[in-house]
């Protein structure tokens, strides 16, 4: 599986100007000798961390950005792991919804962020996702996760126990912290024994810069490709064999002792 991240500046609540910037990396990233299997995105790409205009800017389901994204994808022929957006639902609530798009540009399933940042209000704009996902892309079980979700453990080990052999992560991950990102990209990736592919966006808002250093890890902790600060296409081959062969080496999924554990 080749996969590929474009890393961008998102600019808040231009909708428009933010799915037009992402046609232009898509045909960008698709002109290379070898083109990707699958494209990833950042957290809330369409429209950044526009919360307070959520009803103006959200559509129901989040339609309008895998409208978008499975047109691209049928004439690219190249899968999405399209991010976030903001997703309406029927009673007035919202999700950051991670949505994935096969080749055929069909909606093949989606994520809602679970774990919510209070520091920059997502808890009280946002309702959250009530379960993890693992779906088959490309024929590979594939975990996502947004942003936050990087820092719990036990939600991610969840994935991988349900056969996941890449965790996808989008995220808008700020310059403060951006050594928390690479540190703890690298650590799933070995405790879970596993692909890492993680898109950070770049640029800032009047609030937060953030950090880019989209990274893409193997399951040993090598690091594959790590992007800059700025704007960037970033890719890597995942040679997936890799993941049975390093989990058959060293069972650390298999001589687990959840029994010990606790729950609190």
């Amino acid at each position: 599986m080749r996969v590929t991240i474009l890393q961008f500046p998102v600019v808040t609540g231009s909708v428009e100007g933010n799915l037009g910037r992402v046609e232009e990396l898509v045909a960008r990233a698709m002109t290379v000798k070898t083109p990707p299997d699958v494209l990833v995105l950042p957290e809330l790409w369409s429209t950044g961390y526009a919360l307070r205009r959520m009803p103006e800017l959200a559509t129901r389901d989040g339609e309008r950005e895998a409208v978008f994204l499975g047109g691209l994808a049928r004439r690219y022929h190249v899968a999405f792991v399209g991010g976030s957006v903001m997703a309406a639902a029927a009673d007035g609530s919202y999700a950051n919804r991670a949505q994935i798009i096969d080749r055929e540009g069909r909606l093949i399933g989606w994520y809602d962020k679970a774990h919510l940042f209070s520091l920059m209000e997502e808890d009280t704009y946002f309702r959250r996702g009530e379960r993890g996902v693992v779906c088959r892309l490309e024929g590979v079980p594939c975990g996502v996760a947004v942003c936050y979700d990087i820092r719990f453990g036990e939600f991610l080990t969840s994935l991988a126990l349900e056969g996941a052999q890449v965790l996808f992560i989008s995220a808008a991950w700020p310059k403060a912290r951006i050594e928390h990102w690479t540190l703890l990209a690298r650590a799933r990736a070995v405790e879970l024994q596993l692909f890492v592919v993680a898109c950070n966006r770049c640029g800032s808002t009047r609030q937060t810069e953030f950090g880019g250093h989209s990274i893409i890890v193997a399951p040993e902790g090598q690091i594959l490709a790590e992007a800059g600060e700025d704007e960037s296409i970033l890719s890597a081959e995942l040679d997936l064999t890799a993941v049975g062969r390093f989990r058959a080496q060293l069972p650390a999924l298999a001589d687990r002792r959840p029994e010990l554990y606790g729950k609190s």
